[in-house]
């Protein structure tokens, strides 16, 4: 029988835990609709193409996990082909916790969101870093963008899954909110002068009646 592919992430002890708090029979029946993915879908290719940033998920040889932040344009991680994302590695803090662990244990974690939608997509899989290719860099950055690119990292997806929005807070970034505030302050500029007309109406002197 063919394993589930959500068996990457749910392990015999993971699987013992929700028989004994009593959710393993409804993920076993998501199992066998056919449960969750393993390629890169167009409805997640254009999920990825709306962010603007990722957490990223390593661990050392011996399991000690690590999680950075990685951001850009929006887009900046791409779908080279369904089973395939990359995105350009940036100059930083030369710390290289993640390319470190990744030379000793290539499984990584991808972690999206979508704040104003309350959406999040998991994606498990394998990367690689990959120097001196300026033919795969060039495909990946943003001419725009401020940044020092130095590397690349190329994910291999194994699965994903959607999470349900509980508990995720709506949250907006400058770039989205900036219609609104645009919209807010044409709005206050168009009360002022209103207000400003209104009162030199007000002060205007009346015409004398004469008897």
């Amino acid at each position: 029988m063919k394993r589930p592919v959500s068996d990457i992430a749910f392990t015999p002890a993971v699987k013992a835990a929700q028989e004994q708090r009593g959710s393993r029979e409804a993920y076993a029946r998501m199992e066998q609709r056919g449960g969750w993915q393993n390629t890169v879908t167009p409805d997640l290719a254009q999920f990825i193409g709306e962010r603007d940033s990722l957490y990223l998920a390593t661990a050392s040889a011996d399991g000690q996990p690590y999680i950075q932040h990685r951001g850009g344009p929006k887009g900046f991680l791409k779908v080279l082909d369904e089973h395939t994302l990359a995105c350009a590695d940036f100059a930083g803090n030369a710390q290289y916790i993640s390319i470190g662990n990744l030379d000793e244990n290539d499984k990584v974690f991808i972690f999206l969101m979508d704040y104003p939608n309350r959406r999040r997509i998991k994606i498990w899989g394998t990367a690689k870093v990959v120097a001196g290719d300026d033919e795969l860099l060039s495909r990946l950055i943003d001419s725009d963008y401020r940044g020092r690119p130095e590397r690349v990292f190329v994910f291999r997806v194994q699965a994903w899954d959607v999470n349900c929005p509980q508990h995720i807070r709506p949250r907006w970034t400058e770039e989205e909110i900036a219609p609104v505030i645009d919209e807010l302050r044409a709005r206050v500029g168009r009360l002022e002068v209103e207000n400003a007309r209104l009162r030199v109406q007000h002060r205007a002197p009346h015409g004398n009646l004469s008897n």
